[in-house]
C-alpha cells in the first residue's frame, strides 16, 4: 500500500478506536447509573452538557461539512472518473481520493459527537426517570 493510503487507514483506525472506547464509557456509565444517586448522575449530566456546550459549534460545523460533502459525492459521476483514470489525470484523481479521505474523516467526528450527545441524552433520561421515581416515593436518592 502506498504511504498515502497507510497514514488514512491509521488515521481512521485510531478515530474508530476512539468511538468505540467512547461507546464502551457511554455503556459503562449506563450501567452504573442504577447504582448512583440522582446528585451523582446530575453531576455527570452538568458535565456532559458542559462538553457539548463547549463543542457544538464544532459538532455543527462538522454536521454541515458532512452534508456538503455528501451532495458533492452524489454528483461524483462514474463516466467522469472512468474518463479521468483512462487519460492519467493524476491531479483530478487524487483531488478525489482527498475528498474522500476527508469524507471518511468527517463522517467519524461526526460519529463521535453523537457518542457524546447519546450519552447527555441518556443521563438526561436516568435523571429524569429518577425524578419520576421520586415523585413516586420509589426513590434510591437519599
Amino acid at each position: 500500500m502506498s504511504t498515502a493510503i497507510d497514514n488514512f487507514t491509521s488515521q481512521l483506525h485510531d478515530n474508530l478506536e476512539a468511538v468505540e472506547d467512547r461507546a464502551k464509557s457511554l455503556n459503562k456509565s449506563i450501567k452504573s447509573a442504577t447504582k448512583k444517586n440522582q446528585d451523582d448522575i446530575q453531576s455527570q449530566l452538568d458535565k456532559a452538557k458542559a462538553s457539548l456546550a463547549a463543542k457544538k459549534q464544532e459538532f455543527d460545523d462538522y454536521r454541515a461539512k458532512l452534508k456538503t460533502q455528501f451532495e458533492d459525492k452524489e454528483a461524483d459521476v462514474q463516466s467522469s472518473v472512468d474518463e479521468w483514470k483512462a487519460n492519467r489525470e493524476i491531479k483530478k484523481l487524487e483531488h478525489r481520493a482527498e475528498q474522500a479521505e476527508d469524507y471518511a474523516a468527517t463522517s467519524v467526528a461526526v460519529a463521535m459527537a453523537m457518542m457524546e450527545e447519546a450519552e447527555e441524552a441518556t443521563l438526561e433520561a436516568i435523571c429524569k426517570r429518577m425524578d419520576a421515581e421520586a415523585a413516586n416515593g420509589n426513590s434510591k436518592k437519599h
